[in-house]
């Protein structure tokens, strides 16, 4: 048995998949045959329940976990569903910190999101910024079952300091491969796909909810993945870390539908419907302390990622997930 077990919670997501490909490409750099990685998915158990968390971690004995795991969904989905987003994430956050601390893992890493900061703030948002108001109320079910992951991290560590190390992780928008392109549900860049994709093949508008003037910063998941590994092997502070591309890379969901529509050869009319709610209008991070502690990083650029992207989806259309 491999001296390094990683286990990966919600391993089949966007995430888990951008860990998986960073992994097995020439950068990771590593002996895979010296390290053995488990990527969960949810017929491997209910992490809402203890008893099939803690059969998991009876099975695999990690040494180390990634937790990405999460009831996720697009902006539409968390105001519908508040109480269950709230819920679900806390009983899932709770044991898999739980069995992390009983099973003597050395480190967990778990995912935040940029969503968790205050609704109220100003700007760039940076790490120390994250319990200073609530957050929108858009998502406020989403991101306070989030918050308090970060809160019961710190309080693991400051209750058992030789045990585990708990850190956390706030990346902005993801997108990339295995994405959920689902209508109503999945996030702005991979619904976008799917609606360009229908446009063009009844060569009708491709219809954006909203006034496309949102800002957002965009995070491939490969670029994700490769930095998640960074942060195994060398990041260890109780203060989540922000992953992020930089501010001057933040662009408005127009801008990101015109590159949809550019990379997927989409020829008709890209239209706005103002009816529909924008949500929040920006939450610009910085990634200063990111780039402080990893500086040669080099992110992929956005319209580059949107094009790798939207290549795997016509690819990949009949199995993705919609």
């Amino acid at each position: 048995m491999a001296s390094k077990r990683v286990l990966v919670t919600g391993g089949a997501g966007l995430v888990g998949k951008g860990i998986e490909m960073f992994i097995h490409s020439s950068k990771y750099g590593h002996d895979l045959s010296k390290e053995e990685w488990i990527f969960l998915n949810s017929k491997d158990g209910d992490l809402r329940k203890y008893e099939d968390t803690k059969a998991i971690f009876e099975k695999y004995k990690p040494t180390h976990v990634i937790h990405l795991a999460a009831l996720v969904g697009g902006l539409f989905k968390n105001m519908r569903l508040k109480l269950q987003f709230y819920h679900d994430n806390s009983d899932i956050n709770r044991n898999i910190l739980r069995c992390c601390h009983e099973y003597k893992v050395v480190k967990c890493i778990s995912c935040l999101s940029t969503c968790i900061f205050p609704d109220k703030t100003t700007y760039p948002i940076d790490e120390s910024m994250v319990h200073n108001g609530p957050p929108h109320p858009s998502n406020e079910g989403y991101a306070f079952a989030k918050r308090m992951l970060d809160v019961e991290s710190r309080l693991y560590n400051e209750t058992y300091p030789n045990g585990c190390k708990f850190v956390s992780v706030i990346p902005t928008n993801i997108f990339g491969p295995y994405d959920n392109y689902n209508l109503e549900d999945g996030h702005v860049i991979p619904g976008l796909m799917h609606k360009c994709h229908i446009a063009k093949e009844k060569g009708a508008d491709f219809v954006i909810w909203g006034s496309g003037k949102p800002l957002r910063q965009f995070i491939y998941s490969e670029d994700l993945g490769a930095l998640f590994l960074w942060v195994l092997e060398n990041y260890n502070d109780l203060e989540p870390i922000i992953l992020s591309v930089g501010e001057e890379d933040e662009v408005t969901i127009g801008d990101v539908a015109k590159m949809v529509a550019e990379a997927m050869n989409f020829k008709g009319n890209v239209v706005f419907d103002t009816s529909k709610s924008d949500g929040q209008y920006k939450k610009t991070a910085s990634n200063k302390k990111l780039m402080t502690m990893n500086p040669n990083f080099k992110f992929t650029p956005t319209k580059e990622a949107i094009k790798k992207s939207a290549d795997w989806f016509e690819a990949n259309y009949a199995t993705a997930r919609k």
